[in-house]
């Protein structure tokens, strides 16, 4: 792509981004420019396809979340971000810059300044206490020692773990140990924070916990956050916008509602056939635009139907205000239940 100013307002543009594995890519990438499928190339040639022509706009300051199952490409798709996996063909562009063609040094200067990685398998130096673990980003990067331990303590208070210090990771339940890797990832202060399956070794109160101290820390850090994962009800509850991947290729991607609401294949229809509706639809979809009398209590047009109706028990309407706090409609009990038993906006109904 020689003209970047199509991408340089958002974060991560992706353009038919193709990965294929095996020792001769290009004949299998001729296959499936072709019209072969997945399973069609692997057979004909024992190549296996990665990811299959990928193009995604991610905007600065989302929680982008792709899912898929195991074998959907969801992990080599975000290894492309950070270059740790190098595409057969097509286009990665992050900050306005094109990934693919920067030197080996400036590929580590990006890696060490404007993304960082959170693992599923926490990937904690076992050898190195937690604050040591915290500090090692910023080690890398140069920064002092007493620098990079203040920077360190900070963030290990903020996610909960003080008094943990000094602790090794050995001594640390599951939760707690990825804990330590959001805190040593949030303390390289970069923009854009990558996480594969970073909640999915977890028990499901820790991992709900963690979801929501996620959402929580991102309203103040306001980072670029792509979130892996192969859960759609954590894709619903974390995501702004949704990719949903099949065989290496996008299926559907927009809105967590407009997937809910919309499904555009068989696969994700049956996705959504059992996931909880009220954590997928937001108010912005079920409001009654342009009613500005003036309500007791307002949330904002991204607030969740499933947060929103126990509100109802002490009030019959619901403001909705913008970014700016100025009410630009309203919502009562009837419209959020209508929504959730069609499984299509009240508004629109």
């Amino acid at each position: 792509m020689n003209d970047m100013s199509a991408t340089t307002d958002l974060a991560i543009a992706m353009r038919g981004v193709t990965k294929i594995f095996g020792k001769d890519p290009q004949t299998a990438l001729a296959l499936l420019r072709a019209g072969k499928s997945k399973s069609e190339v692997q057979a004909e040639t024992n190549h296996v396809v990665g990811l299959d022509d990928v193009s995604l706009d991610i905007a600065r300051g989302q929680i982008f979340v792709v899912m898929g199952l195991s074998g959907s490409g969801k992990s080599t798709l975000v290894r492309h971000v950070n270059r740790l996996i190098e595409p057969t063909a097509g286009e990665i562009i992050v900050n306005g810059t094109d990934v693919l063609g920067m030197s080996l040094d400036q590929l580590r200067t990006y890696r060490r300044t404007q993304v960082a990685m959170v693992f599923q398998k926490f990937g904690l130096l076992p050898h190195r206490s937690v604050i040591d673990n915290v500090a090692y980003g910023l080690e890398v990067r140069g920064v002092a020692k007493k620098e990079r331990l203040h920077e360190a303590g900070k963030w290990i208070e903020i996610v909960g773990l003080s008094g943990y210090e000094n602790s090794q990771p050995r001594q640390l339940s599951g939760g707690q140990q990825q804990r330590v890797g959001l805190a040593r990832a949030l303390a390289m202060d970069t923009d854009i924070v990558l996480m594969d399956e970073a909640f999915s070794a977890l028990d499901p109160l820790i991992r709900s916990g963690m979801q929501d101290q996620l959402i929580q820390l991102q309203k103040s850090l306001n980072k670029t956050i792509l979130f892996i994962t192969h859960d759609f009800d954590e894709a619903l509850k974390i995501g702004d916008r949704v990719a949903v991947l099949k065989d290496g290729a996008v299926q559907q991607e927009g809105r967590p509602e407009d997937i809910v609401l919309r499904p555009a294949t068989e696969h994700i229809e049956e996705f959504v056939r059992d996931v909880n509706k009220a954590r997928a639809i937001r108010v912005r979809s079920i409001m009654e635009c342009g009613a500005t009398e003036p309500c007791d209590l307002s949330v904002p047009t991204d607030a969740r139907c499933e947060d929103v109706l126990p509100l109802f028990a002490e009030h019959e309407w619901v403001g909705v205000v913008d970014e700016h706090g100025t009410q630009i409609g309203r919502i009562t009990a009837k419209q959020v239940i209508r929504a959730l038993a069609r499984h299509t906006p009240a508004a629109a109904a």
